[in-house]
């Protein structure tokens, strides 16, 4: 575990593994830690920001010598579907490199339960891990230059839905009609880091 100073009031928690994110942030989320304003987990990373003044920074770092990071969170995680019509432009590409057919590209993206391990790249993109191995495929060479909104893809051990039209490189299998971001909802986002994800062939 490494720790890098962010500034006067955050502490970038560095780790080497997905389980080790998710054992930092649960661990800081658990401890009540006066100030804390905001935890926010990575691929290999968590962010822990305080408010100035609170002493919550001080107290962090031997709070992080305690922590078992092959410890798993005990709560019962949120569970969220996302109901997919599978109609994306590579699922050819994806059957194909996977050695199987389109239904069976189906079949193993809806067969899978996946964990949100981290959010980032858009606002409400949830980078999902639990993808089968078979589904664990490079980007594209060449990436589009927009990608529609509710658009589900796959890149390298990750799947996840767009929120928003953006410019992107993941293999797209479908798209989902559910909202991924509102900023007039609470929460805004509708995935969360821990969040368990089924998607639903419709």
């Amino acid at each position: 575990m490494r720790l890098r100073r962010c500034g006067a009031d955050a502490m970038l928690v560095e780790v080497d593994s997905l389980d080790e994110v998710q054992a930092v942030r649960t661990a800081l989320a658990d401890a009540d830690l006066p100030g804390l304003v905001e935890l926010v987990p990575a691929a290999r990373t968590v962010l822990a920001s305080f408010s100035p003044g609170s002493g919550g920074l001080a107290r962090l770092r031997p709070l992080l010598d305690t922590v078992d990071l092959s410890q798993r969170t005990a709560s019962a995680p949120r569970e969220v579907v996302l109901p997919v019509h599978y109609d994306g432009p590579d699922l050819e590409l994806v059957a194909q490199t996977a050695g199987t057919d389109v239904a069976g590209v189906i079949e193993l993206h809806t067969g899978a339960e996946y964990k949100v391990a981290f959010c980032g790249f858009a606002p409400g993109f949830g980078y999902m891990v639990g993808l089968p191995g078979a589904l664990q495929q490079p980007r594209l060479d060449n990436p589009r230059k927009r990608v529609p909104p509710g658009s589900v893809g796959i890149a390298g051990e990750f799947t996840g839905a767009y929120p928003t039209a953006s410019p992107g490189g993941w293999r797209l299998l479908g798209h989902t009609d559910a909202t991924l971001f509102d900023s007039r909802r609470e929460p805004a986002a509708l995935l969360a880091p821990g969040d368990v994800v089924r998607f639903e062939a419709v």
